[in-house]
């Protein structure tokens, strides 16, 4: 069997980070886990998996260079200096409507990306990226990727955030399919995981020959607890930033 010690730094780690205006990201991404998101030609970087999944998505499509990454990680200073700069010139109703203050940015996690439709000119803050074309044909892929569109219309209030439809967050692979057929928002997902689940009574996912089990864990009550699971079937922990952790493991094998 293979084990894992839940350790207190496990809730600040993980593809399934609530970061928002309530829920500041608590450090910054390694920077030797930090890729170009498309191509090498890119200075656009993402975490190394949100990074291959979002190549493997547009291939998949047959984007070619018809989708283009705008902004992916942002160091905090320069998600301080959008925050100014956007503060200075649109206003303050603009700015925190489309701009995360900084410390509470997806993108200083490395784990989000703002995709625009190619074109002549593109806008940095609000990148088009239509729900028609070729951006459908990701759109409709992207969850079984891993990917999310974040920032949903008439999400607004439990988001914090204006709907952007160009913002696509990593949050790992069935979350993302889970979360797309409810229509829920990283917020409500976690809030469902946490009201629902446990390890005796899990959310199970099923795919054809595939479950997977779904939990969450207050961090507090399971510190230096022992997870187990089989060794021939991966599992994957990770924080949630608010207080618990998502245990999420396969239980029957691929066929």
């Amino acid at each position: 069997m293979s084990k894992y010690r839940i350790r207190p730094e496990d809730g600040a780690g993980g593809t399934l980070l609530l970061i928002s205006p309530e829920h500041a990201l608590l450090g910054e991404p390694e920077q030797t886990k930090l890729v170009p998101a498309v191509d090498e030609n890119t200075d656009v970087l993402l975490e190394y998996t949100a990074a291959r999944m979002l190549q493997r998505t547009l291939a998949d499509v047959g984007a070619g260079r018809r989708i283009t990454a705008v902004s992916g990680y942002r160091p905090h200073r320069e998600q301080v200096k959008i925050w100014e700069d956007t503060m200075r010139k649109e206003g303050e109703t603009f700015t925190r409507t489309y701009v995360a203050k900084p410390g509470h940015s997806e993108h200083e996690s490395g784990l989000a990306v703002d995709l625009a439709e190619q074109r002549e000119e593109i806008d940095f803050i609000r990148p088009e990226f239509p729900r028609s074309g070729i951006c459908k044909k990701f759109r409709d892929m992207a969850p079984y990727r891993g990917f999310v569109e974040r920032y949903l219309s008439g999400k607004e209030k439990v988001t914090g955030i204006g709907a952007e439809p160009w913002h696509f967050r990593y949050v790992g692979y069935p979350h993302s399919v889970i979360m797309t057929r409810r229509s829920l928002v990283l917020e409500e997902y976690l809030q469902f995981l946490k009201e629902e689940t446990s390890p005796e009574h899990p959310y199970i996912y099923r795919s054809g020959n595939v479950r997977i089990d779904i939990c969450y864990l207050p961090l507090d009550q399971w510190i230096d607890e022992e997870l187990e699971w089989p060794d021939n079937l991966p599992a994957m922990i990770s924080g949630t930033n608010e207080g618990g952790l998502v245990w999420t493991r396969w239980r029957e094998r691929y066929a």
